[in-house]
């Protein structure tokens, strides 16, 4: 299973980007925009890697770490959805020229 690895480190990527953009930005709104979007990043390494580490060694110990870290993972994605669609309503409100 290729894809697992693939999408592991396409997520790590993703998020240390979503974090250095953080850095390089001072407007608060978009800051925490880019927080939002790396948690979701940070959701999918953490769920994907669970999944990886029950299909590699399909375990006991592995399947419920693996429960654990998807369990995680989901609720970080969700969290950094909901912060996402947060913060760009808030950025239209704000600039609705744009």
């Amino acid at each position: 299973m290729i894809i697992f690895p693939i999408v592991i480190v396409l997520s790590v990527v993703m998020y240390i980007y979503y974090k250095v953009a953080i850095l390089k930005t001072k407007d608060r709104l978009t800051q925490a925009y880019f927080n939002a979007k790396s948690r979701i990043c940070l959701g999918l390494f953490i769920s994907f890697f669970g999944i990886n580490q029950y299909v590699f060694y399909q375990t006991k110990i592995s399947l419920f770490v693996g429960i654990i870290f998807i369990f995680l993972g989901i609720l970080q994605l969700v969290r950094g959805f909901r912060e996402t669609k947060h913060y760009r309503n808030e950025w239209k409100r704000l600039n609705p020229a744009d």
